[in-house]
């Protein structure tokens, strides 16, 4: 019987590249950039973007300089986008890696241009409804026209792309439109992320940045998710106990047993990136004898371990594996138990040091 200790983090590259050229297929008029910022959301960036570079990605958008110096060895001379844009603290990595930033204010604007580095056209990141980064109308009326001539691609971002039918998506697509068109009428546009790109070929414009939908992660909820899953999680059962009736499990002994049960201590917890908010409420899977069975999250999560309630789990043993996230309880579903979205659990699970990870394809 083998035994571990440790959580183990399986990540489908195939079916990550999968994912990407089904997104290509939808919006075929425009450039599929990948999205691979805070680590390809967690997951290891080098791997994800040498795998896309492998079957013709030449675009990708991170967050920070130093994210596109990591990157830059494994995607030869692609185009690497930097969506925080450039400052003292990344003007090294974008000059060594030669990275193209994503200038929001005017603040920046006057640091590129007294540090421009050759053969590199910033984008242009403009406001029209999310209130977050982007050039205001007052202020692209301040640029001159040779400022203008700077830059190679409009950006902006949607508010609201995963709702399909909501008033934001129209009025920000207008409002794009209406402000490329008057000051750069003749520059390419990127409006949409993965959500915007199911809303149609008017919100894909001529490059549209594929993140979340990659990774398996339904942006468009209003829809059957066609994505395919790319995490999978199981983590080994460290012991079972029984379980008597008055007995408490956990800290601050939020469950009592009403009835005699059967435990199992899972190593796996908050300190995993298992959101503490699914304590009394989340659930695990087990696969014993080619039989699936549900068991109930019992008590708080702690650091290192959760436990579950295995009354009804068959010829459970020491060493078996609990199924965390699968084909079937995925980033979304477990996102939803724990009152968040997948985003955050993949990020927050993805850069944890203490899985084994397996990576496939």
């Amino acid at each position: 019987m083998s035994i571990l200790t440790r959580p183990i983090l399986e990540i489908n590259l195939d079916n990550i590249v999968k994912n990407y050229k089904l997104l290509h297929s939808i919006s075929p008029k425009a450039i599929a950039a990948a999205v691979v910022k805070d680590d390809a959301y967690g997951i290891g960036a080098e791997k994800v973007a040498a795998k896309l570079y492998s079957v013709g990605c030449h675009n990708f958008f991170v967050a920070h300089g130093i994210e596109g110096e990591k990157i830059r060895p494994f995607v030869g001379n692609s185009d690497i986008f930097v969506l925080q844009g450039i400052g003292e603290d990344s003007l090294e990595s974008f000059k060594k890696a030669k990275l193209t930033p994503v200038i929001a204010n005017p603040q920046q604007f006057e640091f590129w241009k007294n540090n421009k580095i050759k053969g590199v056209k910033p984008l242009i990141q403009i406001e029209t409804g999310l209130n977050r980064l982007g050039f205001r109308e007052e202020e692209l009326e301040e640029l001159s026209e040779d400022d203008k001539k700077e830059f190679s691609i409009v950006l902006s971002h949607l508010a609201c792309g995963d709702e399909k039918e909501h008033f934001m998506n129209e009025h920000q697509l207008l409002r794009f439109n209406e402000l490329k068109e008057r000051f750069f009428p003749k520059l390419k546009a990127t409006l949409s992320a993965s959500d915007g790109t199911f809303l149609g070929e008017s919100f894909q414009k001529d490059m549209v940045r594929l993140g979340a939908a990659m990774y398996g992660i339904n942006t468009a909820p209003y829809r059957t998710n066609q994505m395919l899953p790319c995490i999978k999680i199981v983590a080994p059962v460290l012991d079972i106990a029984k379980l008597k009736k008055g007995d408490f499990v956990g800290y601050s002994v939020t469950y009592r047993a009403a009835t005699d049960r059967k435990i199992a201590i899972v190593s796996i917890g908050y300190g995993d990136g298992i959101p503490r908010s699914l304590s009394n409420k989340g659930k695990v899977f087990f696969n014993v004898n080619n039989k699936i069975q549900e068991a109930r999250i019992l008590g708080r999560i702690s650091m290192d371990n959760i436990i579950c309630d295995v009354t009804d789990v068959e010829n459970l043993q020491v060493g078996d594996m609990a199924e965390i996230i699968n084909d079937f309880y995925t980033l979304d579903d477990i996102g939803r138990d724990a009152g968040t979205i997948g985003y955050e659990i993949l990020s927050r699970i993805g850069k944890n040091p203490r899985f084994i990870r397996n990576y496939i394809g």
